[in-house]
């Protein structure tokens, strides 16, 4: 049996966690985000793909991939979440589940980021939790899943 596959797409400035801002973020870095959707992954029996890029429009290119070949989309759109209504019709236009993730409790920090245009899109929005997110958004997304493959 083929595993569903989840898209796992990062956003803008994340390739440098560890060494941005390790106060707001951690010390983790993007690999070991990685490594922990791949064995969130194996444990979920879900298959991911794991991306990361500074683009806006690679960003929205990839969102836009997933709609034929991808069961739903796990995104930190990090600073483009706030700023992207090219990113928010993608992920609108794929029809696929969405869960939104935000390292950062976006909601104690600047009042600019507070406001999400994707999570317009997400079934549901992790944030302030940590990397510990990206593993739950799994979990949900795989929950999600398996609830519509009932149906």
């Amino acid at each position: 049996m083929v595993r569903p596959l989840i898209a796992v797409l990062n956003g803008p400035n994340l390739n440098m966690l560890g060494l941005r801002q390790p106060d707001v973020y951690g010390r983790t870095t993007l690999d070991d985000v990685e490594q922990i959707c791949i064995q969130a992954a194996e444990r979920l029996d879900v298959a991911i793909d794991f991306r990361q890029t500074n683009g806006e429009g690679e960003l929205v290119s990839w969102v836009q991939e997933c709609r034929n070949r991808a069961r739903g989309i796990v995104i930190n759109p990090a600073a483009y979440g706030h700023t992207s209504i090219a990113l928010l019709d993608a992920l609108l236009a794929v029809d696929l589940p969405v869960i939104e993730v935000h390292i950062s409790n976006i909601h104690r920090r600047e009042d600019f980021r507070h406001h999400t245009y994707c999570s317009r899109a997400a079934a549901g929005v992790i944030c302030g939790l940590g990397v510990r997110g990206y593993a739950l958004a799994l979990q949900a997304m795989t929950d999600m899943i398996l609830d519509e493959d009932d149906r």
